[in-house]
C-alpha cells in the first residue's frame, strides 16, 4: 500500500529535461531587496545565455515535441495595472465585417503594456524587474525614474539585469545645456546597454534596437525579439547609415533615437509550440492550403486531384507569395537593398 502511494506521488510530479545547458538557469543565493509598494525580488540575476531550453517527457502528445526557452529570471506576479489598457480583438475583420487578416482569433484574454517609445524623460531610472509581455516576442523592463519615481515600461535588452542604471540622453538637462555654452567642456555619454541616444552621439559599429524613422518620433525599427542593427555610419548633421537584421543598409536622420544594445529573448524563433492547441491560445487560428479550397475560393482552388493550374505561389486575392516583387516605386532612403533568395 505504502510503495503504490509512493508510485502515484511520484506520477503527479512534473518532469521536464534541460538541454544544451551550459550556464545554470536559477537564481544564485542572494538578499531580498524591498522597494516602495513592489514586494520583495532578488537583486541577483540569472544570465540566460542563448541555446539553452527545456524538454519535457512524453507524458502526453502534445509535451513530445513541446520545447521552450529558459526564462526563470521573468517576473512571476502581474503588471503595473495603471500601465497597461485593455485589449479589444477585431478577429482580422474591418468595419464592414468582412475578414481582411486570415487566421486571426480567439486566444486568451490580454492587456497592452504601454510601452515607453519616446524616451523623452531624462535623468537615471533603474530597472526594477524584467516582465513576460504577451503581445510581442520579446520581454518587457520596468523603469523607476530616480528624481520623479515615475514607472514606465521599455523593451528589455538582452542581459540587462535587475538593479541596473539606464539614462535617456535624448532630452538634454539643465545642467548638460549649460555644459554645451562652454566650448571647453566635452558632452560625453555612456554607451551600455538600454541607454537611449541619438544616431550622432552612437560609435560606429554599435549594435541597437528600437531605432526611430523621425527626429522626434518613437522607435519603430528592430523590436522583435533577438533583433538588432548595426551602425556603420554617422556625423553630427545629415544621416547615418544603419545595417538592419535583414541586411539592408538604410539612411536614418542623426537625431533619430536608438537604444544600445541587443533585444532580449533571443531563443524565441527556436521554441516549438508542440501542439494546435497552444496556437489557439495565441489567437493563431489554422491555415487551409489554396488548392484544397474550390475555384471561387483561391487561384490554386479547383481541379481534378493536386493541381494548381500552373500558377506561381499566390494569396487569396492574387498577390505573388514567394519572390514576386510587389514595390511600385523605389525606397529612396534604402542605400543597399537586402540580398533576395
Amino acid at each position: 500500500m505504502i510503495l503504490n502511494s509512493f508510485r502515484s506521488i511520484l506520477v503527479r510530479l512534473p518532469r521536464f529535461t534541460v538541454i544544451k545547458t551550459t550556464v545554470s538557469p536559477y537564481f544564485k543565493p542572494c538578499s531580498l531587496t524591498k522597494i516602495g509598494n513592489f514586494g520583495q525580488f532578488p537583486r541577483a540575476y540569472a544570465a540566460n545565455s542563448p541555446g539553452q531550453f527545456k524538454t519535457y517527457k512524453p507524458r502526453t502528445p502534445g509535451l513530445r515535441w513541446l520545447k521552450r526557452p529558459i526564462n526563470d529570471h521573468l517576473w512571476k506576479g502581474k503588471p503595473v495595472r495603471k500601465l497597461t489598457v485593455a485589449k479589444r480583438g477585431t478577429g482580422g475583420r474591418n468595419h464592414h465585417g468582412h475578414i481582411t487578416v486570415r487566421h486571426r482569433g480567439g486566444g486568451h484574454k490580454r492587456r497592452i503594456r504601454v510601452v515607453d517609445f519616446h524616451r523623452w524623460d531624462a535623468g537615471p531610472q533603474e530597472v526594477i524587474r524584467i516582465e513576460y509581455d504577451p503581445n510581442r516576442s520579446a520581454h518587457l523592463a520596468l523603469l523607476q525614474n530616480q528624481e520623479t519615481g515615475k514607472l514606465s515600461y521599455i523593451i528589455a535588452p538582452h542581459e540587462l539585469a535587475p538593479g541596473t542604471m539606464v539614462q535617456s540622453f535624448r532630452k538634454p538637462t539643465e545642467d548638460q545645456i549649460k555644459d554645451n555654452e562652454d566650448p571647453s567642456i566635452t558632452r560625453v555619454a555612456a554607451i551600455e546597454k538600454g541607454n537611449c541616444l541619438p544616431l550622432r552621439m552612437i560609435p560606429v559599429g554599435t549594435l541597437v534596437h528600437c531605432i526611430g524613422l523621425k527626429p522626434n518620433g518613437p522607435g519603430i525599427l528592430c523590436r522583435a525579439a533577438g533583433c538588432s542593427a548595426q551602425v556603420i555610419r554617422t556625423g553630427e548633421k545629415g544621416y547615418a547609415q544603419v545595417r538592419l537584421s535583414s541586411g539592408e543598409v538604410r539612411l536614418i536622420d542623426v537625431d533619430c533615437c536608438a537604444t544600445i544594445g541587443t533585444l532580449s529573448n533571443p531563443d524565441h524563433q527556436h521554441r516549438m509550440l508542440g501542439k494546435a492547441g497552444r496556437s489557439r491560445w495565441l489567437g493563431i487560428r489554422p491555415t487551409v492550403r489554396g488548392v484544397a479550397m474550390n475555384a471561387c475560393d483561391h487561384p490554386h482552388g479547383g481541379g481534378r486531384g493536386k493541381s494548381k493550374g500552373n500558377r506561381h505561389p499566390c494569396s487569396p486575392t492574387g498577390v505573388l507569395a514567394k519572390g514576386g516583387k510587389t514595390r511600385k516605386r523605389p525606397n529612396r532612403w534604402v542605400v543597399k537593398p537586402r540580398p533576395r533568395r
